[in-house]
């Protein structure tokens, strides 16, 4: 039998399979169906932004055009006016104290929402389900129609703006107040159970100390968004600065409505400044915020500290100098500085600290009681305005349409959305140039960094409203001047908290590439924007969801969409629509709420 010799085909003649590449050994990050949903609605929701900026009718031409009506609306304004100097003292005072009563009292209502919608408090899932309930609710209500309710209820006056601002941040107070609880230490508020303290001592001992900063800082910036939101509130009878430029600009007086726009602006940056001065004494720790207020009081609180490092080394020196001929025993020493501590610490002695605090406790109680008594709020007006809630109700209820068709107010809301997402896109596009060059790890220096940190203060002092009625003015009504007001006023929320972000990123792979040679711009695009994306994802969803709030309220200044039906249908009395045109706007708050969590979920 002959042997033939093995084919080139046979097996024992073939090559060797290569080994698999590193690449392929690799494990595979699996891809699941819910981020891909939640990518392919991120995607819908970027083109439907796209879409509707291509519809606000924004374009260069235009903007152009509205250059040359702006020139001619400022030539016949002429000067800028303001109302008499007592006068705009009283209305300066008398807003402020509307938005500090209001905001205190929002503060206080918000303890025991937070501490029901707290998972870690709450007595139990129901009870927990009213307290995010309250907050959801009364963040959805526009203040405006809360206002246009209890102007009703309470006539003109100051009253209804301050129960107006209260009700409605209760919401955002609310939510982050029960944030922080969730988040606290509970070992504090075991050990007051184990000792066999009360639920009321274990709040007050055991958690309240350590939400008490993240509660302040809260509430502080709640008082400066209710001073720009104040402005609106004039339009529908809440006295003080928003009333007296709403009647300027309704009469044509220009001149003294832009004036008091000025006085808005002043206002509200000097607000900041007193907020971060204000939590520095409440809380005894400098601010770590990088607005215009936080900056300034950190300078002067480190030229303070450095004055005070000397005065220290001056007294060591001396203290040294004087012990140095002292026969007391080495051991002793610190026996007595421990009883004259504890002595110290039980006495309270009257030292610069607690003489500081004492003043600033009793100047904030000052205000409070300055800011009720300017205010002139009618107490009898709180016991007898319930016989007046079946008849204002019967008003309100059932939610109708009355003479408006659902189409037009479903295409009204429509349209409201459609300036909220082309707004965010406006926004956000400018926001990441100038939120990235005023973070320090971004900025090529720090001249370019303060330069667009000062840009960003500055947005942000503007109330959107305020430039909507000038925008208004100048290229007339539509959704152009409501899409351009809050694209601007976007800039300054979202940029600032891109700055704050990227500022926040891990420095790891920022100093590795940079050890490589890589130039500034790829170590931002391959280490600081990856590592931001997520919170810019979030951030984003947050300005779209007050967009949203906001586009209502421009509608109302006549910036289109829903508002101006809403507007329309309070100066009519027809409250039923009011009520309908509410719903519409809580059932698309709380879709965009639910979806931006759902976001936030997914892609952290």
């Amino acid at each position: 039998m002959t042997l033939t010799a093995p084919s080139a085909a046979s097996p024992s003649r073939q090559s060797p399979t290569p080994p698999p590449s590193i690449l392929e050994r690799a494990p595979r990050r699996r891809v699941s169906a819910e981020r891909i949903a939640a990518t392919l609605t991120l995607g819908a929701i970027v083109v439907a932004s796209v879409i509707a900026l291509a519809d606000s009718g924004i374009s260069i031409p235009s903007m152009v055009e509205s250059w040359g009506n702006a020139e001619r609306f400022f030539a016949r304004v002429g000067p800028i006016t303001f109302p008499e100097p007592a006068e705009l003292a009283y209305l300066t005072a008398l807003t402020i104290g509307l938005v500090l009563c209001g905001t205190l009292l929002a503060a206080v209502i918000s303890v025991p929402v937070a501490y029901l919608a707290a998972s870690n408090t709450t007595p139990g899932p129901g009870w927990r389900a009213f307290g995010r309930f309250v907050g959801v609710f009364t963040r959805a209500v526009p203040d405006v129609v809360l206002a246009m309710v209890f102007v009703l209820m309470f006539s003109l006056g100051s009253l209804p703006g301050i129960l107006a601002i209260g009700l409605h941040s209760i919401g955002m107070i609310s939510k982050l107040f029960a944030d922080a609880i969730e988040q606290i230490d509970e070992g504090p508020r075991l050990a007051i159970r184990a000792s066999g303290g009360s639920k009321l001592q274990e709040f007050t001992s055991g958690i309240l100390p350590q939400v008490l900063p993240s509660w302040v800082a809260t509430v502080l910036h709640r008082n400066d968004i209710n001073l720009r939101g104040s402005v609106i509130l004039g339009y529908v009878g809440v006295v003080g600065l928003g009333m007296e430029m709403s009647f300027a600009f309704k009469s044509l007086n220009y001149s003294e409505g832009l004036g008091i726009a000025i006085v808005m602006f002043l206002l509200c940056v000097a607000m900041e400044i007193v907020s971060s001065v204000v939590r520095q004494a409440m809380l005894g720790i400098a601010p770590t915020g990088r607005g215009l207020g936080d900056r300034v009081v950190r300078g002067v609180a480190n030229a303070r500290n450095r004055a005070a490092a000397g005065r220290v080394a001056s007294a060591s020196e001396r203290i040294e100098t004087s012990s140095a001929g002292l026969d007391t025993p080495p051991s002793s020493a610190p026996r007595q500085a421990v009883s004259h501590d504890l002595h110290a610490a039980l006495r309270r002695p009257w030292d610069a600290v607690r003489i500081r605090n004492t003043a600033w406790g009793w100047i904030a109680l000052a205000v409070v009681v300055g800011s009720v008594l300017i205010c002139n709020i009618q107490w009898g007006d709180l016991i007898t305005f319930w016989a007046k809630i079946p008849a204002i109700a019967v008003q309100f209820w059932p939610p109708s349409f009355g003479n408006y068709d659902m189409a037009t107010m479903v295409g009204a809301m429509m349209q409201t959305i459609g300036i909220a997402l082309a707004a965010t896109l406006l926004a956000f596009v400018f926001s990441v140039f100038v939120g990235s060059l005023a973070a320090r790890n971004v900025a090529p220096n720090g001249t370019v960094r303060s330069s667009m940190r000062l840009l960003l203060v500055v947005i942000r002092g503007i109330p959107e409203v305020i430039l909507a009625i000038v925008l208004i003015v100048i290229t007339g009504l539509g959704t152009q001047a409501g899409t351009l007001a809050l694209a601007f006023g976007g800039i300054g929320l979202l940029g600032k908290l891109i700055a704050d972000s990227f500022e926040e990123v891990r420095s790891g792979p920022e100093r590795a590439l940079h050890a490589t040679g890589a130039s500034r711009t790829q170590v931002y695009a391959s280490a600081t924007l990856p590592q931001g994306t997520r919170a810019l994802i979030g951030h984003s969803f947050y300005l779209l969801d007050t967009n949203i709030r906001a586009a209502t309220i421009l509608g109302i200044v006549g910036g289109g969409g829903i508002g101006y039906y809403l507007l329309n249908a309070g100066q009519g009395s027809n409250y039923a629509a009011v009520t309908a045109i509410v719903l519409m706007i809580l059932v698309t708050v709380l879709v965009v709420e639910g979806v931006a969590v759902w976001m936030r979920r997914v892609f952290r």
